[in-house]
C-alpha cells in the first residue's frame, strides 16, 4: 500500500513517494525513505519495506559498458536479473509453481524512467510518466492532468491526490531526481 510516481521532463527523472506504511486496517508513517539513489540509478519502491532495503543497500549492478548502447537491453538483461538475483537469495522473491517474483517499483537511469513489475519485467510508457502501488490509477490520472505544473510539484500533486482517494496512501511526500 502505497504510491510512488515518476515522470521525465527535459533529461531528468523525477520520482516521487509517500511515506504510509500499512498492514491490514493499519496505517502509520513511517521514516524509511521510499525513494533513493543507488549508484547511477534513482529508485521508488512499494510492495516491501524489506525489498526497498535491499535495493537501497545491498543491489550491486555491474557499469554498463561502452559497447552496451541499448539502455532498455541494460536493464532487461543486467539490472533486472542482479535484482531478481538479490531478492532470491536473501529471501524476499516468492517461487510458485516455478516462478519467481518480487516487487513493483520505478528506476530512473540515463535520463529514462522504468517501472519494473513484481515478474521482473521492465517496462518505459510513450507519455513520460508512471505510477506504482495502490494509489497508481489516481496518481496517473493527476500526472495526465497536471502537466502545465513543474515536475516536481506535478509528482507532489500527483501523491496528494492519491493520498485523498486512497487510505493507503499518506503524507509526507518525498521528490528526488536524477539529472
Amino acid at each position: 500500500m502505497t504510491c510512488i510516481v515518476g515522470l521525465v521532463q527535459k533529461g531528468t527523472v523525477y520520482i516521487g513517494a509517500d511515506s504510509a506504511s500499512v498492514s491490514g486496517w493499519t496505517s502509520r508513517i513511517t521514516r524509511l525513505p521510499k525513494v533513493f539513489r543507488r549508484g547511477p540509478f534513482l529508485i521508488g519502491y512499494t510492495t516491501s519495506f524489506r525489498m526497498g532495503q535491499l535495493l537501497e543497500h545491498s543491489l550491486k549492478v555491474p557499469a554498463q559498458t561502452e559497447t552496451e548502447l541499448d539502455d532498455m537491453r541494460f536493464m532487461v538483461t543486467v539490472f533486472a536479473e542482479q535484482v531478481r538475483a538479490l531478492l532470491k537469495e536473501r529471501g524476499v522473491a516468492k517461487v510458485e509453481a516455478n516462478a519467481e517474483t518480487g516487487g513493483q517499483f520505478l528506476v530512473g537511469y540515463r535520463k529514462r524512467l522504468y517501472s519494473v513489475q513484481s515478474d521482473f519485467q521492465v517496462n518505459e510508457m510513450a507519455d513520460g510518466f508512471d505510477a506504482v502501488g495502490s494509489g497508481a490509477e489516481y496518481a496517473l490520472g493527476a500526472l495526465a492532468a497536471l502537466k502545465t505544473l513543474k515536475p516536481a510539484a506535478r509528482c507532489k500533486r500527483a501523491l496528494e491526490i492519491s493520498a485523498h482517494f486512497n487510505m493507503g496512501v499518506s503524507a509526507p511526500f518525498f521528490v528526488k531526481t536524477l539529472r
